[in-house]
């Protein structure tokens, strides 16, 4: 197994277990989001490829607006290759 190989399967290690900490964490403080139209969506972190900040804006069902923080995996452009 070559270097870059072993260097890739450790950094997809290492996103796959902050990515299953962070899922428990969202399922361990969420319970049923009550959202009725989205208004806008933003995530922090420019070119960077891993988990990263997000704020979604929402209103709910009753019109009320609310702000949801959170983190994700970055939409990036340069996956698979």
């Amino acid at each position: 197994m070559n270097w870059n190989r072993l260097v890739a399967a450790g950094f997809f290690a290492v996103l796959s277990v902050a990515a299953f900490s962070a899922h428990a964490d969202v399922q361990a403080r969420s319970s049923h989001l009550d959202i009725k139209k989205v208004i806008s969506t933003v995530e922090d972190g420019g070119a960077n490829c891993g988990i990263v900040n997000a704020r979604m804006t929402y209103l709910d069902s009753s019109g009320t607006q609310k702000v949801l923080d959170y983190s994700k995996f970055a939409a990036c452009g340069n996956q698979g290759g």
